[in-house]
């Protein structure tokens, strides 16, 4: 067949992925054989997960249209859905379990602590991450922008931050986490849901003060980490809400 092109352009902030911050980007790709229009997209160094909508000469199509011919492409993140174009929607949003690769801890951390299910291993391998995230159908969370590109990948996302409330603010506005923030629910060291405690059960364990000035306790039933709302409470309460407000886009 005929050689023949494709014009790609990537709206919001996919050009992060083409090493561009310049607004909306503009790539062509000149093919000779019939390809799939996920093949051309990744090609580009997007990953499929974090692409929500296409549009293909106007059209829009999912990821196994083929492409054969001259066509101009426009390609939308999650971010976008106030466009008018909705029968091809690629991505859920509403998820809230997810797996994180070992260079996300602090964001794993955050997320914990707001009280979501994040299974993180720090030495844990690709294709580890790739297993917990397709048996426990779980988003994956990873700045390895070729690992997202796996084909066995359907929910996943890539901090573009470095800073780990950053990306914190953006994995909630990614999966619409908002209304399900629960602080304090989850042990933010080994992911189990917290119980309550009486402090009888637990007073053993206790330092001197700590018996002395404070009475509600939680307890992980996994690693056994004791939880209370000490000195350093009032600390996280207000970068949870900050984190709230961000979301929101009050500040």
């Amino acid at each position: 067949m005929n050689a023949f092109t494709v014009r790609l352009r990537f709206h919001g902030d996919l050009p992060f992925f083409l090493g561009s911050n310049a607004g909306d980007t503009v790539i062509e790709r000149p093919l000779a054989e019939k390809t799939s229009i996920k093949d051309v997209i990744e090609s580009c160094g997007v990953p499929h997960p974090e692409v929500d909508l296409i549009l293909v000469d106007e059209q829009t199509v999912g990821f196994d249209h083929t492409l054969a011919r001259d066509a101009k492409v426009e390609v939308f993140p999650v971010e976008n859905r106030d466009t008018d174009r909705t029968e091809k929607r690629l991505q859920a949003i509403d998820i809230s379990r997810f797996v994180a690769d070992g260079h996300l801890g602090a964001l794993t951390r955050n997320l914990r602590l707001l009280g979501f299910d994040v299974v993180y291993r720090q030495n844990a391998d690709d294709r580890q991450l790739l297993e917990v995230m397709a048996r426990e159908n779980r988003a994956l969370l990873t700045r390895d922008r070729r690992l997202l590109m796996h084909a066995i990948v359907e929910h996943g996302y890539c901090p573009r931050s470095q800073n780990a409330d950053e990306q914190t603010i953006e994995v909630v506005r990614r999966f619409n986490l908002l209304g399900l923030i629960a602080p304090f629910t989850r042990c933010v060291r080994c992911n189990a849901p917290l119980e309550e405690a009486a402090k009888a059960d637990i007073i053993d364990k206790l330092e001197p003060l700590t018996k002395i000035y404070y009475n509600q306790f939680r307890r992980c039933p996994g690693c056994k980490q004791i939880y209370w709302p000490g000195s350093h409470f009032p600390k996280l309460q207000k970068r949870i809400e900050e984190i709230r407000s961000r979301v929101q886009g009050k500040a």
